[in-house]
């Protein structure tokens, strides 16, 4: 009977024994998913910089003269992009006035469904069509473009133009859907900067403005943004001043 107590005993301990180290192991593995997860957050939270930041982009750009416009902290939230340029360009040669915006993203799936079908119809703006066409830049590349036109609700009758295009990896496109399959959607942890969208957004109220400006100025954004090879153009000839050393 003695014999039997202590093997009796035994067992309680041991059974007691392995919950507690169950207790910790549990509680270990808690420890190291929260502490996993904050380093993640961390990279997810941290913008992936480009060599060359975008409000280096020439503020001379043949006859056209920009001045940067601020962007509130609400649109940059919602926007989510690693870097972003949003800046009024003035042709003093025709008058002709642009809005371009860039908004580069290393994070392809937060580029997601930011469209100026979306985004200008959630400002207020009534959209009246898009068409695709595209346009030569300087150097003789084609660029495939979309063309959306809207205005704003009467009393004022305002009209806007805007031309749009993405960069993927070095490579223009208007189709949103080059980016937007399952393989995009896994998040850059190695922070690698030519693993990359870019939305470029060129506006005003008249088509010509938008063309003329596109046609003058793609080449120099896309110096700022790495090639399909990984280099970035601007790296050898811009500073951060928003000039050019060439």
């Amino acid at each position: 009977m003695v014999h039997y107590a202590r093997l009796t005993g035994l067992g309680k301990i041991s059974t007691g024994m392995v919950c507690v180290l169950a207790l910790i192991l549990l509680t270990l593995s808690g420890i190291g998913y929260r502490i996993l997860a904050f380093r993640l957050q961390l990279v997810f939270d941290s913008p992936i910089t480009l060599p060359v930041p975008l409000r280096a982009l020439p503020t001379e750009i043949g006859n056209w003269t920009g001045k940067d416009v601020p962007v509130t902290e609400t649109v940059q939230r919602v926007a989510a992009a690693d870097d972003f340029l949003n800046r009024l360009y003035i042709n003093k040669a025709t008058d002709q006035w642009t809005n371009v915006y860039v908004a580069y993203s290393a994070r392809p799936r937060n580029m997601q469904g930011h469209r100026p079908q979306v985004c200008y119809v959630a400002a207020g703006w009534i959209h009246d069509g898009t068409e695709h066409t595209k346009v030569i830049s300087k150097s003789g590349r084609d660029v495939p473009c979309l063309l959306h036109r809207f205005h704003w609700p009467a009393p004022d009758h305002q009209e806007k133009v805007v031309l749009n295009f993405y960069i993927v990896n070095g490579q223009t496109t208007r189709d949103e859907r080059v980016f937007t399959n399952i393989g995009w959607r896994t998040p850059n942890i190695s922070g690698d900067p030519a693993r990359y969208v870019t939305q470029v957004q060129i506006s005003s109220v008249l088509e010509n403005s938008v063309r003329t400006a596109a046609k003058d100025m793609t080449d120099f954004i896309l110096d700022f943004l790495p090639d399909k090879n990984g280099e970035v153009r601007a790296m050898k000839y811009s500073n951060t001043a928003g000039g050019v050393l060439r």
